[in-house]
């Protein structure tokens, strides 16, 4: 078995990221956490917190967003497809 590459490693724990928020948490606490990543994006030259905090803050807001919910879940099932392959 091939170990994954960097890529499928970071589409696997976004998906895996998005899809517990979708599942566990309620809107509100979910949109909290969203700005939190948000905010730790900013910080993205510190070790553990990165810029791709970012596009995952405003994806956990977005799936509190009805019109924008169904492009999120689209690229969710992107990253499970790019992490799967």
């Amino acid at each position: 078995m091939n170990k994954p590459n960097i890529r499928q490693r970071i589409a696997l724990i976004s998906y895996r990221i998005l899809r517990y928020a979708q599942l566990r948490l309620p809107p509100g606490i979910r949109s909290c956490v969203g700005i939190l990543f948000m905010i730790g994006g900013v910080f993205g030259f510190l070790p553990i917190l990165g810029f791709w905090m970012l596009p995952l803050g405003l994806a956990l807001i977005a799936l509190d967003i009805p019109p924008a919910r169904t492009r999120i879940q689209r690229w969710m099932q992107r990253l499970k497809d790019d992490a799967n392959a």
